[in-house]
């Protein structure tokens, strides 16, 4: 069912059309406030609210006011709100059991039982309403999943182990980290370029005198099974003699003000402009600008700081500065106030974000009102070009702001999260609603990009990022560096990350399954089994794919932790990929004993799990010769993708493997 309200912008999320209902929404009773619409429903004190993609808090949403309005803070404490993501989609799981997507290109709000814990209430303002229904929370997702199209499939390469960090500023640099990976046997199949190698941080540059042969450098990575995947930021450094800006404002390719001159921001280049992405041609001409590197042999990127960020307008700053040079002397505190507002305002500043207009197929529009498309038809700028310049080809592609509809052409990871073990939780606690908006190829930086991580989290975060897509070390140029060559026993580490290696067969079946079938790959339990209550609480664990069930240690010097079995498993002890134990344990709640250089997760009854011999890198995985772990009772067939990795797979590309107890 769907239901229009206002006039909502086009966001081609949706590649079903569903034909608008007549009357008031199934669910909501509807008002205004303030000029905007504001949908209300019942909360049963039973329900469960799955979703809202990358967000704040637990599993279970209820209790908390969240914004679906894309923003870049990188402090991520509990209090936020909005992240870089706008994903509108949550399911009621109740008395009543319903989803709920909004298409909306602008601001969203949401109170999930904050001010009054018995109403859920949304307020948005020209939007499509789409309510979708089905016997279980799962059945609902997959309609919804149906209905916005099919996921991003990665290279089967992206799926191995990437380092990064702000702060890699030569070639030299890069080969100490690949000498430094490959002669300790720790496997790595990527390594990240920040803003560093750009030429004064413009993109589509680089600079010579510090990368002085990129493509010779890209090739020798690549033939050592290493991809260079360097960064492109949204915003285009506003210089002459700079062919991408000189031929954009040629072309009219950027945002402008209401009287039509170039909107001009600063970003890490200084001023600069935002390419029109909204607009087909400029989005055409933009991702183009992506042949640069390709021709480089680059076969991959991460598209950052695409809100997009505004560290100022160049109005703000100029009205900043009038407020400043006006003021004489600090002679009291209004004066203090009044000139430290004006320059702790300028970035973001919602101001500035109401000041500039898209030239769109539907006419022109302004910013704010389709804010949190941007990073979404940023990426699928690059997505399109790459299909021209290689037809068939899969590239790495993600993004840090999103939102629906962008999971079709690139995944995500959640930003600039901190080495905090509050963050190593809300790593896992964000998978089950990413997945339910498409986004399968996402993760956050393991051991987080803020800080400085410690030896034991960074051995935890890996613990569970061996299970996730986007398996990437990242980290701030001010950190600590936390590549795992830096800590005292490598060997735990080299055991550690070839347990993701082992486990690839598995991992890399079960994503492209999902992608081609619109199911989630990190699933809350009691999404498997509704009517467990007990599993309903459980906001620690996750089943990934069709046969594991993961439960990471995530607080500081535990030993171990409490696991909530809601049927009879096997526990997995694995060190490396070619040494584990087994223990078949009953239904129920049980400590268990967690070493930091053992990874642990469970097997479920009537499932084998696919083990390949260590690697180093994706290439070199032998899955012809895999061993099996068994929790069998009786023959049992298993599908496994054979693809070549490089080419996008169909149901063509499983085989089926028949095993007996």
């Amino acid at each position: 069912m769907k239901y229009r309200f206002g006039h909502p912008f086009f966001t081609d999320a949706l590649v079903t059309d569903i034909p608008l209902a007549a009357g008031a929404p199934k669910y909501f009773s509807v008002s205004e406030r303030e000029g905007n619409t504001v949908l209300s429903c019942p909360l049963d004190p039973s329900a469960v609210v799955y979703g809202l993609g990358e967000q704040m808090r637990g599993i279970n949403k209820r209790g908390w006011l969240y914004e679906s309005w894309n923003t870049d803070d990188p402090i991520h404490h509990e209090g936020r709100t909005a992240l870089y993501g706008a994903h509108n989609f949550f399911v009621v799981d109740g008395k009543e059991r319903f989803g709920v997507f909004l298409d909306c290109a602008g601001r969203v709000s949401y109170d999930v039982g904050y001010t009054d814990p018995a109403v859920l209430e949304i307020t948005a303002r020209d939007f499509d309403l789409c309510v979708f229904e089905g016997e279980s929370v799962l059945e609902i997702i997959k309609k919804f999943r149906t209905s916005i199209g099919k996921s991003y499939i990665p290279p089967k390469w992206a799926f191995g182990f990437a380092q990064s960090r702000w702060g890699y500023k030569s070639e030299e640099d890069i080969r100490e980290v690949y000498e430094n990976y490959r002669s300790r046997g720790l496997p790595l199949d990527m390594i990240f370029l920040d803003i560093d190698y750009m030429e004064r941080f413009k993109d589509f540059t680089v600079d010579r005198s510090r990368f002085p042969d990129l493509k010779g450098l890209a090739a020798e990575m690549k033939e050592k099974g290493v991809r260079l995947i360097p960064i492109i930021d949204a915003a285009v450094k506003a210089e002459e003699g700079y062919p991408v800006y000189e031929e954009g404002i040629e072309k009219g390719y950027f945002c402008k003000d209401a009287e039509g001159k170039p909107f001009v921001v600063g970003v890490w280049p200084g001023n600069s402009v935002l390419p029109d992405v909204l607009s087909p041609d400029a989005r055409k001409w933009f991702g183009g600008q992506y042949r640069v590197l390709l021709d480089q042999g680059v076969e991959g990127f991460w598209n950052d700081m695409n809100e997009p960020v505004l560290f100022y307008s160049e109005r703000g700053l100029s009205r900043a500065l009038g407020i400043a040079s006006e003021t004489k002397e600090i002679g009291c505190l209004a004066d203090y106030e009044r000139v430290s507002g004006a320059f702790a305002t300028l970035q973001n500043n919602e101001e500035d974000y109401r000041s500039f207009y898209h030239e769109t197929e539907y006419g022109r529009v302004r910013h704010d009102e389709v804010h949190n498309l941007y990073g979404y038809y940023m990426t699928r700028a690059a997505a399109e070009y790459f299909q021209t310049y290689a037809p068939g080809k899969r590239y790495l592609l993600f993004s840090r702001s999103s939102c629906v509809g962008m999971h079709r052409y690139g995944g995500v990871w959640t930003g600039d999260n901190s080495s905090w073990w509050s963050h190593l939780l809300l790593n896992l606690q964000q998978l089950p609603g990413l997945n339910m908006c498409g986004f399968l190829y996402a993760g956050a930086d393991v051991g987080g990009f803020g800080g400085n991580v410690t030896e034991e989290l960074l051995l935890r975060w890996i613990a569970l990022g061996v299970f996730v897509p986007l398996m990437r070390n990242h980290s701030t140029l001010c950190s600590r560096r936390q590549e795992c060559y830096r800590f005292g026993d490598t060997q735990v580490f080299r055991d550690l990350l070839g347990v993701r290696y082992a486990l690839l067969p598995y991992l890399y079946s079960e994503f492209v399954r999902c992608a081609l079938n619109g199911e989630m790959l990190f699933r809350a339990i009691a999404m498997d089994f509704p009517g467990d209550e007990r599993a309903r609480s459980v906001e620690d664990q996750l089943f990934v794919g069709d046969s594991l069930m993961i439960a990471p240690v995530y607080t500081q010097n535990a030993k171990g932790r409490y696991v909530y079995l809601p049927e009879r498993m096997k526990l997995i002890r694995m060190r490396a990929g070619d040494r584990y134990t087994e223990e078949i344990l009953e239904k129920g709640d049980h400590y268990i004993s967690v070493p930091v250089e053992e990874i642990v997760f469970f097997l479920r009854e009537g499932k084998a799990l696919p083990l390949a011999a260590p690697a180093e890198n994706v290439a070199s995985l032998d899955e012809e010769r895999l061993s099996w772990i068994k929790f069998l009772n009786a023959p049992a067939e298993v599908r496994l993708c054979r693809d070549d990795g490089v080419t996008l797979p169909t149901e063509e590309n499983f085989v089926t493997i028949r095993l007996e107890p």
